[in-house]
């Protein structure tokens, strides 16, 4: 299932709707103010919490939290020791890790257990974010390959590695 994303809704205050492919509302994305750090709530179409997102405030890197029912679900930062392109990793609540690699910046990149594996096995690619399904610069999809797999979690940490990448290279 792709839902379609528009790259400026993550500014803490903007409110917007994310569709499916079909172009139907699937998750309301509201930028909370007024608070210490940024926080973004996803909800389902029927207003339901999926995530809310916070920006880790004591943190050596920029790093930020993904929770669901007050627990915290994923906690999303670059990868240290990267050499050739950006890489982000996901880490589950569960112990297990996410990676994140591709072209953040340019919004092409996959989400994929970290190492991959064969989808047999329960690895491999959980999601690919994407711009070239669309002629407005300013939209991606979020195609979540895995009919098991958490589309709201991955979707808030497409939001995440966004939020983060756009604020490196704002303070470039």
């Amino acid at each position: 299932m792709k839902y379609v994303v528009r790259e400026k809704m993550f500014a803490v205050g903007d409110d917007y709707w994310v569709e499916d492919e079909h172009g139907r509302r699937a998750f309301y994305v509201d930028g909370k103010v007024l608070r210490i750090r940024d926080t973004l709530e996803i909800q389902d179409a029927e207003g339901n919490e999926v995530a809310v997102i916070h920006q880790k405030l004591l943190s050596l890197r920029d790093a930020m939290t993904i929770e669901r029912g007050g627990q915290t679900l994923v906690t999303v930062k670059k990868k240290r020791l990267a050499f050739l392109r950006e890489v982000f990793r996901a880490e589950l609540a569960s112990g297990e890790e996410l990676e994140i690699r591709g072209d953040l910046i340019d919004k092409e990149y996959d989400i994929e257990y970290e190492g991959g594996g064969a989808p047999a096995e329960g690895r491999g690619r959980l999601a690919r974010i994407s711009r070239r399904w669309f002629t407005l610069r300013d939209s991606y999809a979020v195609d979540v390959e895995r009919e098991d797999a958490d589309a709201g979690m991955l979707l808030a940490i497409a939001v995440c590695v966004d939020h983060i990448v756009a604020k490196e290279h704002d303070s470039d």
